[in-house]
């Protein structure tokens, strides 16, 4: 099963009980929008953590009004990512969105170990992309937060990305280990790692998917061109989740997709006791919405 669009997002996410989103250090035009279109849609209830002020003052500038959503005042981004984490982990909030903070400063109250929202897991950023080139929707990690991965890590990104797939209904999502090339150089470190990937995968030491590598992308996800180049595999061709080197290839493949490639998408930090929507301010106001849809939906399983 393969998911043909991202629009089965905002039906998957009213379906049940409304999601309660904490948004931390709510003052900022992109982040009022996105909950702003969300909250219109159905998908959530927002709870706003920050500066009232200036959170009322971006609402003006977009011309919308917020007064309804609950709100609790902070004097500081500090302040507002605290508040923000301990209403997710008392319960009071079900899901947790990066406003206007730094990442670092969400990400330590994030980990703290006496409120926050550690699991033991690795956090990992994962992100959905419907291409319409390719009439299907494939998935990113890590573009976000994990910058070199080693082989036990990249093993982690692997568990978190499939974890969330089987919440979304794909019982065994196939995963294509990137590489420049498909075939194992021993010069060429990612192909060993993927090689190793492939190999745990086959002997149950990574569960609930398919892994194959080293695939270069365009035989991940064409099949043709996994045919030209005579590759047989369940995966090359028809990936769900594209596993990459590093940072910088998942940073650049993922605004490829998005700004040259005319993609959608929706990305989510991964590991925490609950999902956590962390979207740019220059995503697309569809690409924030399902961001907000999927945390909501990941959320409520």
């Amino acid at each position: 099963m393969s998911f043909k669009d991202l629009e089965f997002l905002i039906s998957e996410s009213k379906a049940g009980r409304k999601m309660r989103l904490a948004v931390a250090a709510a003052q900022g035009i992109d982040v009022l929008e996105a909950v702003w279109d969300a909250a219109r849609e159905g998908v959530i209830e927002p709870v706003l953590f920050g500066d009232l002020e200036k959170v009322d003052a971006y609402a003006a500038e977009l011309g919308i009004d917020v007064s309804n959503f609950e709100r609790v005042p902070c004097s500081s981004e500090g302040e507002a990512a605290e508040k923000a984490v301990k209403a997710v982990s008392s319960g009071e909030a079900d899901l947790l969105m990066k406003g206007n903070v730094k990442t670092a400063t969400l990400l330590k109250a994030v980990l703290n170990k006496e409120w926050g929202l550690r699991t033991g897991a690795m956090l990992s950023h994962l992100f959905l992309f419907y291409i319409p080139k390719l009439g299907r929707v494939v998935s990113l990690t890590d573009g976000g937060m994990t910058m070199y991965p080693d082989l036990n890590t990249k093993k982690a990104l692997i568990e978190n990305a499939v974890s969330c797939y089987r919440k979304l209904g794909v019982d065994c999502p196939k995963v294509a280990v990137l590489a420049a090339v498909e075939v194992v150089n021993p010069d060429m470190p990612c192909t060993l790692d993927a090689a190793a990937l492939k190999q745990m995968n086959l002997r149950g030491q990574i569960k609930n998917c398919i892994v194959d590598g080293p695939l270069a992308l365009d035989n991940a996800i064409s099949e043709e061109s996994a045919r030209h180049k005579g590759i047989v595999s369940e995966v090359a061709g028809k990936a769900d989740i594209l596993l990459v080197p590093d940072i910088e290839a998942g940073n650049m493949m993922g605004k490829v997709m998005m700004y040259m490639a005319g993609g959608v998408g929706a990305g989510v930090i991964l590991g925490a006791k609950t999902p956590i929507v962390l979207t740019s301010r220059f995503d697309s106001a569809a690409t924030k919405l399902r961001s907000i849809a999927l945390g909501a939906v990941l959320a409520s399983r």
